[in-house]
Parts: structure tokens; sequence; C-alpha cells
């Protein structure tokens, strides 16, 4: 198959969160399996070195346009993910001449409704100026819903274009993008479409379009696919969802291991794997010093997150303090909300023995967290699929995490399944529930520590593997080419 995938972020290139990964790894799964795969992404200006990529190509949007208003120049440069997967990036400088991908100072860009349906037009016409024919467009988030909406609508009778099929990947579905219909007025076959499945209020939702228009839809667990369709889980969607469920499907990410490995992690100095898992204790030694904690067997919390209510931070701050009354050691890395933030430094302040909170990201404190800890925090209000868990399972570090997503479909709870279990899942959404669900994991820690090493061995068997992942969007793909 010819797959075109598009994403506003791509790992390697210019990364915000984990829709990168998977718009790397996947691609090179799919390519590695025979398939033919261009990546498609904006030509941001802050990407480094944006410009050493060598110009491949250049074209007009609406080319054939009577109003000039609408025809706007582009560029396609090209560059490649490890070598083999060839990656297009559309410039014009009218939209991607900013210093970050979405908007600064935590305030997205006014204008991001018009630079990401640009995006979209752009990303199907290059393919025209490239002559690439595609049997799959897999779209990403909000930011590419546009494009089945175009391929369907002014591709419909399109020689080049019309035979092609679409699916959209869902890796958040809070984040919509629902903009005044002025801001993409130069695709007036999309600004003209008045349909309340695409519509919230008077404002068009891109994601809306994208999972009215798609030929099939998934979701980056099982679990979040069900959620999508629940009035509780749906983020005010629940109904589009319900109407394309046929078409729903989910797909748990895979985990990059080359970059999570805690036998050859360079950001380790104590590295270890399941058959010298008692040499972790060492690393943790490492980071209580570094910490300034006092060093010994004094179980170690760890966490590496977002500053967001979506992570379940309000959830941990209001037993913080009661669980701090036991002995144990607490280390939070997190970048986000100034005022979750300020809560969190004040408690750590205040405990400064037991609780370090590092307020910039680190990524090589991020690696020894995951490697030191002996758990994991990730009480998530929803997460569709989640990478940490991923990675603190192949460290032995054992996850705390709620039912929720992806987390429930990759973590096997202690008191559901011993025999079985790689970490600690609690139901509610609940400060209280969290706060049980803590001292579960200490009572085990300090009273059975040969059953702490059995489930850490338990974790550490387990793989997210790209493979696996990949041969299910291969049959999703054939499953759209049949409809």
């Amino acid at each position: 198959m010819n797959i075109l995938l598009l994403s506003s972020e791509v790992a390697d290139i210019q990364k915000s969160g984990g829709l990168a990964d998977v718009a790397k790894a996947l691609p090179l799964q799919l390519q590695s399996e025979g398939h033919d795969v261009r990546v498609v992404m904006p030509c941001y200006t802050c990407i480094q070195n944006y410009d050493k990529f060598s110009v491949i190509g250049e074209g007009v949007i609406n080319s054939n346009s009577d109003n000039p208003i609408n025809k706007i120049p582009y560029r396609i440069r090209k560059t490649y993910l490890n070598k083999v997967v060839e990656v297009w990036l559309i410039e014009c400088n009218r939209f991607y001449d900013r210093t970050s991908m979405y908007g600064d100072n935590n305030q997205a860009y006014a204008d991001n409704g018009s630079r990401f349906a640009f995006f979209c037009a752009a990303a199907l016409d290059a393919c025209k100026v490239l002559n690439y024919w595609f049997d799959i467009l897999h779209c990403n988030d909000w930011h590419t819903g546009i494009a089945p909406m175009l391929l369907k609508t002014k591709y419909k009778d399109d020689p080049f274009l019309s035979k092609a099929k679409s699916i959209i990947t869902i890796h958040n579905g809070a984040f919509q993008g629902a903009f005044d219909r002025n801001q993409i007025s130069f695709l007036p076959e999309v600004a003209s479409i008045y349909n309340d499945r695409i519509s919230q209020g008077s404002y068009i939702n891109f994601l809306k379009c994208g999972v009215f228009y798609s030929d099939k839809i998934n979701t980056v667990s099982h679990g979040y696919a069900t959620e999508l369709t629940t009035y509780l889980g749906g983020h005010g969607m629940t109904q589009s969802y319900l109407e394309r469920q046929s078409d729903l499907s989910g797909i748990v990410n895979g985990c990059d291991y080359s970059d999570w490995d805690p036998s050859k992690d360079q950001h380790l100095r104590i590295r270890y794997d399941i058959n010298s898992l008692d040499q972790k204790v060492l690393g943790k030694y490492l980071l209580q010093r570094k910490l300034g904690f006092e060093m010994g067997d004094t179980p170690l919390y760890g966490m590496v997150a977002r500053l967001t209510e979506q992570k379940g931070i309000g959830l941990l701050i209001p037993i913080l303090e009661r669980f701090l009354q036991h002995n144990v050691q607490i280390v939070i890395e997190a970048t986000g909300d100034p005022y979750l933030a300020a809560q969190i430094r004040q408690i750590a302040e205040k405990h400064p023995k037991k609780m370090v909170f590092q307020a910039v990201y680190d990524n090589i404190l991020a690696h020894q967290i995951e490697a030191a800890s002996d758990f994991f925090l990730m009480p998530s209000i929803f997460e569709p699929c989640g990478l940490n868990q991923m990675y603190s399972l192949a460290y032995g570090t054992l996850p705390i995490v709620r039912a929720v997503g992806g987390l429930k479909d990759t973590v096997v709870d202690y008191d559901t399944n011993k025999e079985d279990a790689t970490g600690f899942v609690f139901k509610d959404p609940s400060s209280e529930e969290l706060l049980s669900c803590l001292r579960r994991t200490l009572i085990l820690y300090l009273e059975a520590p040969l059953e702490m090493k059995r489930l850490k061995q338990n974790a550490m068997k387990v793989r997210f593997s790209w493979a696996d992942s990949c041969k299910q969007y291969i049959e999703l793909y054939k499953s759209a080419l049949r409809k």
C-alpha cells in the first residue's frame, strides 16, 4: 500500500508529545513491512536547521480559483526518518514562521484554524505536485481533521485522489480545534458546509470533520475507544462517536525500547536487566543522593508528567501531605499549569527531606526517575494510551494508575490478579481512593520484598511492540479500502 500520514509533529524533527513518537515509529515499521510511506508535517521555522532540508517542489493551493486571495503558495522540503522514510515539510512563512508550533506563553496562536486547514489542503495538493498516488490517508488528531473532508468534497471527482480512503487516529479527544469559519474562508469547499455533525455552535470543529468524513476512526487504546462512546468520556463528542461506532476501534501504541531499556540506557550510571534486577537499588541510592534524600531502603515514588488536570494532579495534591506522613520519598518532574505547580512546590518546600519537585523537564532526570523509583504515579483522569507506564514496566518500576483508557489496557492490578500483576490500579477519580491505593503499595513494599521483586520481574517481561501495533494498523487500512 501507499500511505500518506499527516501529523502536526514528528519525533526527531519537532516534538511536544506522544503524537510525535507515533508519527515516527509507525511509518518506520510500516516501511519495514514493505509499504510505501510519506509523512507530511508543517515546516515550522522553529525546527532546527529546517532551511537545510532540500526543496523538492512548489505549489499553490486553489491555483484555479477566481479569487486571488484564496491562492496561497507553498514549498515542499524533504528530510528522512532514519534515512528510510521520506518526510515532506510544507513551508509557508505566513503560517509557520513562529517561535513555536502551536502557541506562545501557554496561549494558542489565534490563527491556528487557518494554519492547520492550510496544512491539510497543501498536503493533499503536494501529492499532485510530486505525483504521489496514495491508497490510504492516515490523519492524526484535530490538526489534520480537514483533510478527510477535502478528500470527500474538493477531490471527490478527482482522478488522482478520489479512490483513496482515509482514517483518523485520535490521540487525545479533548483537543478538537473549533474555529470561526472566517479562518478557513480560503477553502470554500469546507467553509460553505453547514452541518450539525461538524459544527460546534457557529464554529467548525476540525476533529468532528475528521470523525464524520473519515472511512475509519481509531484511537490509541481499546479502553479509550470505548470511553469515547460514553457521555463521561466523549469530551462533548459522544454522539459523533456513537454514530460511527461500527467504524471505531482502538490500537495500543507500541513503545520505543531503543530509547527506554534499563540495560542500555546511556542516562544511567547503573544499568540492569531482569536477571540483574538487584542492581536497580544502586541506581536508587544514586538518585536519592542527587535529590538530597536520605540514602537507604525507603520506598521511592516517581512521577514525570504534564501539569494538567488530565494527569490527575488534582487528585494527588489534596492527599500528598497525608501520604508524606509515612516513611516515603517522592520525586515529581512536571511542567505546565503554574497554579498546580505552585501548590506542589509549596508542599515540597514543607517536606524537603521527603519530596522534591522539579518544574523544568530534564530528559536525563526523567530516565533516572523511571529507573530508580519503586513505583511510578499516573493517576490520570483520562489517558488515551500513555507511554510512561510502558517505560515504567520496562524498568521494573511498578505503575500506580487509574483504570482508564490505555492505562487499564496495559497494567494488571495486583489485587485483581496477583499471579500476573504488573502494578496497581484504582478505579474512581477520588483523592481518597488514590491514597488508599498508595497505602496498598506501601504495605506490599514493607511486608513482602520477595513479592515486590516478583512483580517487578513480571513488569519487565511485558512488551508493547510496534510490530504488533503495525499489523493491526495494516488490517485497519485494508478494512478502509474495502468500504
